[in-house]
Order: structure tokens, then sequence, then C-alpha cells
């Protein structure tokens, strides 16, 4: 299974880097520390039965996920919105926050993509995914979470 470069939360832009990768700036770690933040940790366990992959989401629903599979790329897209509201005696004070990300995994022609399971539970995403024997293009399918 290979892991494939993603726009992982819809505002990174690999030209920052380039700009402030010179003598000037000393350090782009800054640049890699905020946008890495938003791509959540995901394990990848793999036997001879079968792919078990882990993304830690706590915060999200289920309702939250897009899981596909199109063309051997599995995608998992997420996105939530964080609404919070004060309202004192004459204003009013809204702030909103946007949490998104995007993974993709290119899988092997020997998976079985009619079992790919999913499910949400205490802030883990679980996805397992068997192994077949023969080898055969996988259709386009979407996952849903149990």
């Amino acid at each position: 299974m290979t892991q494939i470069k993603t726009n992982r939360n819809g505002n990174y832009f690999p030209v920052l880097s380039e700009i402030f990768d010179n003598e000037l700036f000393p350090s782009n770690k800054w640049i890699e520390r905020e946008f890495n933040q938003a791509s959540p940790a995901v394990n990848i366990i793999e036997n001879s039965k079968e792919f078990n992959i882990e993304f830690a989401v706590p915060g999200f629903k289920k309702n939250d996920f897009k899981i596909n599979l199109e063309e051997n790329v599995l995608t998992v897209n997420a996105e939530k919105v964080y609404e919070k509201k004060d309202k004192k005696e004459r204003f009013t004070r809204k702030e909103f926050h946007y949490n998104s990300f995007s993974r993709s995994f290119t899988l092997p022609n020997t998976i079985n993509a009619e079992s790919i399971d999913a499910k949400y539970n205490d802030g883990i995403l679980r996805l397992n995914i068997p192994k077949k024997g023969e080898l055969k293009n996988i259709p386009k399918k979407e996952i849903k979470i149990a």
C-alpha cells in the first residue's frame, strides 16, 4: 500500500516552502508544523489476510467522513465546522473554526473491495481492507461507516 501526498487541509501552497526556504529565512519548520497539524495520525497494519488502517480523529462524527475507492485509490475525507456564539448585552460574537483533511492510499490489486469495512468509535476511524488471491481492477465504490 502506498500513501499519496495530498492537500491535507485545503490551504497548503507548495510555493510557500520555496519562498521561505532560502538564506533570508533560516527555517520553514513553522510552516510545516502549522499545516501538518491538520492531518491526523494514521496507523497501517498489514497481515496475510488484510490491511487495517486507523485514523486518530477525535471530535468528528461518523457523518463528517466520506470514504471513496476509485481505481485502486482509497480516499478518506472529513470536514467539520465548529461554531461558538457569545451573546452579551449589546453585542454578539461568533467564532467559526473549520477543520478538514484528505488522505489517500494506493491499494494493491489483491484487495477485496466489496468487503471493505469502516467503523468510527471513541475518536478512532478504523478501516478493514481484506485481501484476496486473484488480481482484478477495483470498481468505484463509496464506503459507509457503521
